[in-house]
């Protein structure tokens, strides 16, 4: 990519409306994006980390961004929660008015192989977030309550800002069904010293 080029994208002007909100579950926890990367609920509603950016990508797209960290919400091809730096394909969600008037956000680029189920961002009972691929639509874990602070602009996030660079690994959430990730290998579960 040219200087030039690089330089052009640096003045774009925001042109998307948006807002910054809080996700309150139906299970009594806001979504909270820590600073190290990691995805829980809080029952803290003045969390600076439960705050997000919720950014329209497409109709009824958004991308979901911590207003705090400055991180994108992803969820990758095994239904895993991450955070990404940059913005990728995979950073986007369908925003969906459930029948409750829940709101709920489904994975753009995964589903189901064979009932073409979608995948759902969720917290448990105990403030967890779930695999993607476990959280059904109709179930609380996926219904969110957007908490509007404020309407505000913003870029189009894009994936031509991409510079051509190796980005350090992507952070992975420990989800409360699964062993933890790093580097994208699974790390043995480990015996407590208790």
């Amino acid at each position: 990519m040219s200087k030039a080029w690089q330089h052009d994208l640096g003045n774009i002007k925001p042109q998307l409306k948006g807002i910054v909100t809080r996700l309150y579950s139906q299970h009594g926890y806001y979504l909270q994006m820590l600073p190290d990367g990691t995805m829980d609920g809080t029952r803290d509603e003045n969390s600076c980390f439960s705050q997000f950016n919720l950014i329209p990508v497409g109709l009824r797209i958004v991308a979901i961004q911590g207003a705090k960290t400055g991180f994108y919400l992803g969820m990758n091809s095994e239904g895993f929660l991450y955070t990404s730096e940059n913005f990728n394909p995979e950073c986007k969600f369908k925003e969906s008015v459930f029948e409750n008037y829940y709101v709920t956000y489904s994975s753009m680029l995964y589903r189901q192989s064979q009932s073409g189920r979608s995948w759902y961002i969720g917290i448990n009972r105990d403030g967890q977030v779930m695999k993607g691929n476990r959280v059904k639509k109709t179930k609380a874990a996926a219904h969110f309550l957007p908490k509007v602070i404020e309407v505000a602009m913003y870029k189009e996030p894009s994936l031509h800002e991409l510079v051509a660079e190796q980005s350090p690994p992507r952070k992975t959430v420990k989800t409360s069904d699964s062993p933890s990730h790093q580097n994208g290998r699974k790390e043995a579960p480990r015996a407590d010293a208790s």
